[in-house]
């Protein structure tokens, strides 16, 4: 069974801002694209755990801030940001 994958509003705007401010746009997108399908088929087998229900999760260039909430099958990203280089 899949999980709804839900960007909050904070999430949406950071990552509208990390790819109005990009060079390689291209990445930015494919990473986000990319988070939504890994985070949407199981988001507890991938990236780490933080507290409570709250994970973290590196997908080249982005790293997103999430929780899962198990009982409803969403995964809810709280934020996001560039990878430091």
């Amino acid at each position: 069974m899949r999980y709804t994958v839900v960007w909050q509003p904070l999430a949406e705007g950071s990552l509208a801002d990390l790819w109005t401010a990009a060079t390689d746009r291209t990445a930015i997108a494919q990473a986000a694209d990319r988070i939504d399908t890994v985070l949407g088929r199981d988001p507890m087998s991938v990236g780490e755990s933080r507290s409570g229900s709250a994970r973290i999760l590196i997908v080249g260039p982005l790293v997103v801030y999430y929780e899962v909430i198990e009982g409803d099958r969403i995964a809810r990203v709280l934020d996001v940001w560039r990878v430091r280089k």
